[in-house]
């Protein structure tokens, strides 16, 4: 239970916002986390609750009776199922769904953001992991994007995961990747060096352009075969990263003008439309008029299909593949004219 404090509003702090106020009277405290005290009846002014827009007149006392830093979180065991491909008592690997969350934030809230992760499932599953990652990320040595499906390695130990982390840092692990992008990527082959670093503008995105915190990033990619659709022009490709940068195929693909399809972050469609049907319409009215078939993919064409390295305990070499989940498949089908495979149920 934390300490109640109390504070008295001075003169010039007339006119304020409630909320602005006690943020900047609170040192390392978020205005979000001053609204949530307010939400939660942990602030009283005179004695009574107040809104987070009521205006200070001067001379009012404050009490808050709630915590303000509140206690750091611990990521919790949830019972969610898990493809585990791989297990021994060093490590584990298990083929993630795309929509999953790897770990929380370190800045979330006890809420639905901290719930439903991988983390939640692999503490469930093997009760211990690695703590060298924190309380919110026990066994992670590396992560995946939230809409990107595949091949993940868990530590189970902290022996195991200084061991993993070592071969990530040395580029002894081994990690393919199959994309479906937009357009007809020109050459079989090719390599993409450049550097990586956070956009300076738009936070959620990294970047190529030139900046001095980026970071060298380098990615692998050969054509699997080339699509010539009614919906467009589409390479599915196969990309092993010697890096392991945030978004970095992502990123580095649209730098080259084909960004994975269902990556709308980085300049990909939200979904893929037919313009054949409308383009056939026998008048200018029926074109307008003419509704052409979409195809819509809730995730990133990206799947974590292969790992490869050497296991850092026993010596034995580990080559791991997962194959392109359902939805996938199918996208793929009908952008090919053939037949689904039939879903699996949730």
């Amino acid at each position: 239970m934390a300490e109640p404090r109390s504070i008295e509003v001075p003169p010039e702090a007339a006119g304020q916002r409630l909320d602005h106020f006690i943020a900047t009277q609170l040192e390392g405290v978020s205005r979000s986390r001053v609204q949530l005290l307010l939400d939660q009846g942990d602030v009283l002014v005179n004695g009574a609750q107040a809104k987070a827009s009521m205006k200070l007149r001067g001379g009012e006392q404050i009490l808050i009776t709630g915590e303000p830093h509140p206690a750091p979180l611990r990521a919790t065991a949830q019972d969610i199922p898990l493809d585990v491909v791989f297990e021994d008592k060093h490590l584990a690997v298990v083929n993630k769904p795309a929509g999953m969350m790897v770990h929380a934030g370190a800045g979330e809230t006890a809420d639905a953001r901290n719930s439903n992760t991988l983390v939640n499932a692999l503490l469930f599953r093997f009760k211990a992991l690695s703590a060298t990652g924190g309380d919110l990320r026990p066994g992670i040595v590396h992560r995946l994007d939230k809409d990107t499906s595949g091949l993940i390695i868990v530590a189970k130990n902290d022996a195991a995961h200084a061991a993993l982390a070592e071969l990530f840092s040395s580029r002894q692990i081994s990690k393919t990747y199959i994309a479906l992008v937009h357009g007809s990527v020109e050459r079989q082959k090719g390599t993409i060096t450049a550097a990586v670093s956070r956009d300076p503008v738009r936070r959620t995105r990294m970047t190529t352009r030139p900046a001095d915190n980026a970071r060298s990033a380098v990615s692998h990619y050969e054509v699997v075969r080339r699509l010539d659709t009614r919906f467009g022009k589409f390479t599915l490709v196969r990309v092993r990263i010697e890096t392991g940068r945030t978004h970095q195929i992502r990123v580095h693909m649209a730098s080259i003008g084909h960004p994975v399809v269902g990556d709308t972050l980085y300049g990909a469609s939200s979904q893929l439309t037919d313009q054949a049907a409308a383009q056939a319409a026998p008048s200018r009215a029926a074109r307008r008029n003419a509704e052409p078939e979409r195809l819509k993919l809730n995730r990133n064409f990206l799947h974590a299909a292969r790992l490869a390295f050497t296991h850092p305990v026993t010596g034995k070499p580990i080559e791991l593949e997962a194959p392109l989940p359902k939805e996938l498949e199918n996208l793929l089908a009908r952008l090919e004219h053939r037949e689904q495979t039939p879903s699996t149920p949730q």
